[in-house]
């Protein structure tokens, strides 16, 4: 499915039947024959940049040799989900950072891919908490403008995206920096650590989904070229 071209007007027209309230999910992934990741994508997408972002991500999306290690690091480490990693690092598909992990696992320099949109879209700093919470309030008053809030405050894209996700998860209080001062386990209640258990377990699985469905696909591609 990745490899399927869809143009602007086509993913617009599927945006606004979704956003009309006339149709069902079902109805939706029936009638345009797209599946419901693919459909939350080109929402992301549209809401923050408009039908711009809708382009075909190979004549407008770049990423820094930089952001790439920092997205695949991310998830190896285990601590993110695919969808989360591709959501912080606003990854344009699947199959673009599944090519991210092969290099990087075969020891294979990851490089730019051209000029991002600004330098501080991979080049976060540290903050306070009042900065932090000004700097949400900024990206909560301007429809989100990630870019334009990063650019006005002089952080990172990401930092900025990720600040907004924890505001809105957590309220304020999630904005406070907790690095280095996790609970250990003996001081988790039996419920957290059930969830955090049942986390750990979903996203093993859906590595391992990830990898099966790669590896499935590059089989697929191996044996056309025969």
């Amino acid at each position: 499915m990745s490899n399927i071209y869809y143009s602007v007007e086509f993913k617009y027209e599927v945006i606004m039947a979704y956003k009309s309230g006339e149709y069902s999910f079902s109805e939706i992934f029936s009638n345009y024959k797209i599946n419901k990741n693919t459909l939350y994508r080109w929402i992301e997408k549209f809401d923050r940049y408009g039908k711009e972002g809708l382009a075909d991500s190979r004549t407008w999306k770049r990423y820094s040799k930089e952001l790439k290690v920092a997205a695949v690091k991310d998830y190896l480490s285990g601590e993110y989900s695919q969808n989360e990693v591709l959501r912080k690092y606003d990854i344009s598909s699947s199959g673009v950072f599944h090519r991210w992990i092969k290099k990087y696992n075969g020891h294979r320099e990851l490089k730019d891919t051209g000029k991002g949109r600004t330098s501080s879209m991979t080049k976060g700093r540290k903050t306070t908490l009042n900065e932090r919470i000004e700097i949400v309030q900024d990206a909560l008053g301007n429809g989100k403008n990630y870019q334009d809030t990063a650019e006005k405050h002089q952080v990172s894209y990401q930092q900025v995206y990720q600040w907004v996700r924890k505001y809105e998860d957590g309220g304020w209080d999630a904005l406070k920096d907790r690095r280095g001062r996790s609970k250990n386990e003996e001081e988790l209640t039996s419920e957290e650590k059930m969830k955090l258990e049942i986390r750990r377990i979903e996203k093993e699985n859906e590595r391992l989904r990830a990898e099966n469905a790669f590896l499935k696909k590059l089989e697929e591609i191996e044996r056309r070229r025969k």
